[in-house]
């Protein structure tokens, strides 16, 4: 198996051109697919459980008659969980509790402060009344999307957790309904697709409607969160998986040339780039990388990717290659120093920072305790990952007391007639009193 990845090289008099060729992302949208899910999601929108029923039988080969077929019980998600290997399920408890955990650290609460004339002003902080979370099907089963998506929900208080997970000719994966009885979710529907999100976010006779739906998906699930957000929250569209890898030259290379495997098995768009100021070091990765490959179940994949995505990049220093870095703002970054604290200051945009040489990529995809969901294509420069935070919502009070409106009002009055709006001006002027005001009925 081919196992070419590109070297460059920071002092080349060309290389901020061939950086950004490398980076260079333009999400391709399929025509086809945008028309396929538009029909869908009319489809669903005016047809409803019936509609769910024909895409079902269509795409996913099952066939049943009551839309109500479509749930799986409570009593079967406890099944799966129970019927899980001793060892497996010990490890999706562990990662469970780690998740929960550290979510539970990023619950916000209400809070509020009174002024001297008695005002008070605040923000109240609500969980989402209902959340839906898609979760692929078939061969790309992932039960750590579930507790990912679902015990952050459930930690900030969502009443209700509605999952829906594709079931290829009926065939549903004992480990993916294990999760989402650990999770705590509330009922799971047997739909996939386009359809499954047009389901959520407008809602049926069976599936009911969320206000925000989260979860991976393939292109036509992004494109049918793509199109219903607004009338439902999404949590992000994601482009293909990241890892930067700034690397100082002592880690083993075999271990990093597997931290850049770990992320281009993924798809034949991941990307997995490596920056180092010891050149000797990346011929040692090269070579590790040549090696390893034909170890790799999955070594078309990531050969692929890193032919067509991946670099070992000589920087002049750490410094540069922290610079560099930030230019990126990759979904996952690993920082493989000696001394991680000593660098991390000048990190600014990451979906998540792995630091040290044990901190590999692939702990905090299953069980570290941060979320797994994170913002990918350099959108880690103004978003984060998904969080509890995603999951509440916050309301303005504000309680004017009879000085506070005497004081404000003449404020507010003033700006108003500023911007040529003279009822807000006078809704402000009548708690003012009669001779506050300044312009009279």
């Amino acid at each position: 198996m081919s196992s070419q990845i590109r070297r460059l090289s920071s002092a080349q008099s060309d290389f901020k051109a061939q950086f950004r060729a490398l980076l260079a992302y333009e999400e391709q949208r399929d025509p086809h697919v945008e028309s396929a899910v538009a029909d869908i999601i009319h489809a669903v929108r005016t047809k409803g459980d019936e509609a769910l029923l024909e895409y079902t039988k269509r795409f996913d080969r099952v066939d049943v008659s009551d839309a109500a077929a479509l749930e799986i019980p409570k009593d079967e998600l406890k099944r799966a969980f129970d019927s899980l290997d001793d060892s497996l399920r010990a490890s999706l408890e562990t990662a469970a509790q780690r998740v929960r955990a550290f979510h539970e650290r990023q619950v916000a609460e209400s809070w509020e402060y009174t002024e001297a004339d008695g005002t008070r002003l605040g923000q109240r902080v609500t969980p989402l009344d209902r959340a839906g979370l898609y979760v692929p099907g078939g061969k790309a089963a992932y039960p750590s999307s579930v507790l990912m998506n679902a015990v952050p929900a459930k930690v900030a208080g969502v009443q209700e957790v509605i999952m829906v997970v594709p079931t290829p000719s009926g065939v549903r994966n004992p480990i993916v309904l294990a999760a989402a009885w650990l999770a705590g979710v509330d009922r799971v529907f047997t739909v996939g697709g386009a359809q499954a999100v047009a389901a959520l976010a407008y809602g049926t006779d069976t599936i009911p409607r969320v206000d925000k739906i989260v979860g991976p998906g393939n292109a036509y699930v992004a494109e049918a969160k793509r199109r219903v957000f607004g009338a439902v929250g999404i949590d992000m569209i994601a482009g293909p998986s990241e890892i930067l890898i700034i690397c100082d030259g002592k880690t083993d290379a075999d271990w990093i040339a597997m931290d850049l495997f770990s992320q281009a098995e993924h798809d034949e768009m991941a990307q997995s780039i490596l920056l180092c100021p010891d050149a000797a070091f990346l011929d040692q990765v090269q070579a590790s990388i040549k090696r390893l490959m034909d170890t790799m179940p999955r070594a078309t994949v990531i050969a692929t990717s890193l032919k067509n995505r991946g670099a070992l990049i000589q920087v002049k220093d750490l410094d540069e290659a922290c610079a560099l870095s930030n230019e990126i703002a990759p979904e996952h970054l690993e920082l493989s120093v000696q001394d991680p604290d000593a660098w991390v200051g000048k990190l600014r945009h990451a979906g998540a920072i792995f630091m040290g040489p044990y901190s590999s990529e692939s702990l905090g995809d299953y069980c570290a305790g941060p979320n797994h969901v994170l913002p990918t294509a350099g959108t880690a420069r103004f978003s984060s990952p998904l969080g509890v935070y995603d999951f509440q919502k916050r309301s303005s009070l504000i309680f004017a007391s009879r000085d506070g409106a005497r004081v404000l009002g003449e404020v507010a009055a003033e700006l108003a007639y500023g911007e040529g709006l003279p009822a807000h001006a006078r809704s402000a002027e009548y708690r003012v009193g009669p001779k506050f005001r300044k312009n009279q009925e």
